[in-house]
């Protein structure tokens, strides 16, 4: 395969998915949130969490904070960030009033906490963010690249203004949030953007980096050709 420099994430809130990939060195990290967790059927979030923090102890993790009030998000924060050494407290770019969540991302990141702030999507706010975060405590700024590319927009070029915007912040790693497909990752690898995030569906695509096209082509030919079979289609 491909060497790549960039950091692999697996994002999702599947238990058995989570610890199955953890076996895979090539996941350097893990990243979830309140959707996630809905969709796998989560029912207790902080039962959750620290149940999964049993397991995936040496490797970062993001937990997001689900309050609206900046008090009520700070107290989360606080909390989440006590669950573990490797914790990343996800806290979005704004509440659900659009107001801006940077006064409270300069406060916890001064006093040390790790952040993935998140549900970013464009370059002002990566400017705000970067403004916001302590220079010496590590955090990491998820740009959704994926919804942006979803709006007709390259991401590309918007990543890579990201990457620049940053530099001011040596401890903070951009990561490419959403993506739709395996290329995404090269893509992400080739601007020299630090983290990916995937979902296990696309993760799965992995095995076929440098796969032969030619022998890709005649499975996707037999997988035609047995599917109409199996389905008894016939021409008359």
């Amino acid at each position: 395969m491909t060497t790549l420099k960039i950091k692999i994430f697996a994002d999702g809130a599947n238990k058995e998915d989570m610890l199955s990939l953890h076996k895979n060195d090539q996941i350097q990290g893990f990243t979830t949130n309140p959707t996630l967790m809905k969709q796998a059927g989560i029912t207790d979030y902080e039962d959750f969490a620290k149940d999964i923090l049993t397991h995936i102890n040496d490797r970062p993790i993001s937990f997001e904070v689900f309050a609206d009030d900046f008090d009520e998000m700070k107290k989360q924060a606080g909390i989440i960030n006590s669950w573990a050494e490797n914790v990343y407290v996800k806290i979005p770019v704004t509440n659900t009033k659009s107001e801006s969540s940077c006064p409270l991302i300069k406060e916890l990141s001064s006093q040390g906490i790790k952040l993935n702030v998140t549900a970013i999507m464009t370059e002002d706010q990566v400017s705000a963010v970067s403004d916001a975060l302590d220079v010496v405590t590590p955090a990491v700024v998820s740009v959704f690249a994926g919804r942006i590319a979803d709006t007709g927009v390259d991401p590309i070029p918007v990543m890579s203004n990201c990457l620049e915007i940053l530099k001011e912040r040596p401890k903070a790693e951009l990561l490419w949030a959403s993506p739709r497909e395996l290329l995404n990752v090269f893509q992400a690898d080739q601007i020299g953007c630090h983290i990916i995030t995937a979902t296990p569906d696309v993760l799965k695509k992995l095995t076929l980096v440098s796969k032969d096209l030619t022998q890709y082509s005649l499975e996707t030919v037999k997988m035609f050709f047995d599917d109409a079979s199996a389905a008894g289609y016939s021409i008359k």
